[in-house]
């Protein structure tokens, strides 16, 4: 199972596996990177300007899957950040407490790994944002749990695991509904002055 650099697991083999899809990645299907921050990567924004900037990963969006000529690992500029607030391993879905100093349930998990291989593209790998010269291949992200995180980074569960939301993890949305219904609760004056 892939780790951090800190030797904790990330939950996963491979981390590649949850990209949905590349957050430079535009509807229809150009890098957002390379046209924006090409001066970031010249070598990289060239190269994808002679297609149009289409993302060679996507290819063309017309047809199904993605259809280019590069794999998500392939790309330098990779970056995938999982929008959906839910917990990608137990489906516990996200109750925010808006004025309230509540800790949330669900916590950004990084699948960010050291790179292994040489870099399959024609273009610098990006490095830790920590200053250190560890390579990371790409910025992966989920939500987990607080409850999976925890069990996650003690090596000894899977994000694939089949697993049910914890006992704690249901008692804590319960009570967060609960606030919710109570605040939605409306009683107009006259009703106030009746139970007053």
């Amino acid at each position: 199972m892939e780790k951090t650099d800190a030797g904790t697991t990330v939950g996963v083999e491979d981390p590649d596996a949850y990209v949905e899809r590349c957050d430079h990645c535009t509807d229809e299907g150009r890098c957002r990177f390379a046209v924006e921050h090409g001066d970031r990567d010249r070598d990289f924004a060239d190269k994808l300007s002679a297609t149009d900037f289409r993302c060679p990963v996507v290819g063309d969006p017309e047809e199904t899957g993605l259809t280019g000529p590069w794999d998500w690992v392939d790309c330098p500029h990779m970056r995938a950040r999982n929008r959906q607030r839910k917990c990608v391993r137990c489906g516990l879905e996200e109750r925010r407490s808006a004025h309230t100093d509540d800790r949330p349930l669900l916590e950004e998990h990084h699948l960010s790994y050291a790179d292994d291989e040489p870099d399959h593209a024609d273009g610098p790998t990006p490095t830790a944002s920590d200053g250190t010269d560890t390579q990371v291949s790409h910025e992966i992200t989920v939500y987990l749990c607080r409850w999976c995180h925890a069990k996650v980074h003690d090596s000894w569960a899977s994000l694939d695991d089949p697993a049910s939301p914890d006992p704690e993890a249901l008692a804590a949305k319960e009570r967060r509904r609960s606030r919710e219904q109570a605040e939605l609760d409306f009683e107009s004056a006259a009703e106030r002055h009746e139970n007053g």
